[in-house]
């Protein structure tokens, strides 16, 4: 048995598609798509956005979502996305027209900024020297 008949079909039409260097991590988000759990065309693409796109783990942070962000940035969520589909397109054999009309949700603006309160607010009853005892406990 040689190799490329070890890999079930759609995991190595996912190879071939991205089989060059730079086209590994692509590579990786097509076979997930090959083996999303949804039994559909619109669960497949549903699990596509869950693992390209994540939402800030921390509220009102931005920055949060690189924590919990398969791919990283915005731009790399989006190839994530595109190569996704194409392992679903695989696995539940779609015509490429219906594949260019799938379309992945657009980022989300940044949160507003709120202005940060003073971390230490300024003190009314300030502390007399007087008050305050010379020896150490």
């Amino acid at each position: 048995m040689i190799p490329e008949q070890w890999a079930p079909p759609c995991n190595s039409q996912c190879t071939h598609k991205y089989a060059a260097l730079m086209q590994i991590p692509w590579r990786v988000f097509c076979k997930k798509g090959c083996d999303a759990d949804g039994e559909t065309w619109d669960e497949c693409i549903g699990e596509c956005d869950e693992i390209c796109y994540k939402d800030p783990v921390l509220k009102d942070r931005q920055w949060s979502a690189y924590i919990d962000r398969s791919p990283g940035s915005a731009s790399y969520s989006e190839d994530c996305f595109r190569a996704c589909v194409a392992g679903c397109s695989y696995k539940f054999e779609i015509p490429p027209e219906k594949i260019k009309q799938v379309h992945s949700r657009p980022p989300k603006p940044p949160p507003e900024e709120k202005p940060r309160p003073p971390s230490c607010p300024p003190n009314s009853n300030p502390i007399v020297r007087d008050e305050v005892p010379s020896t150490s406990a």
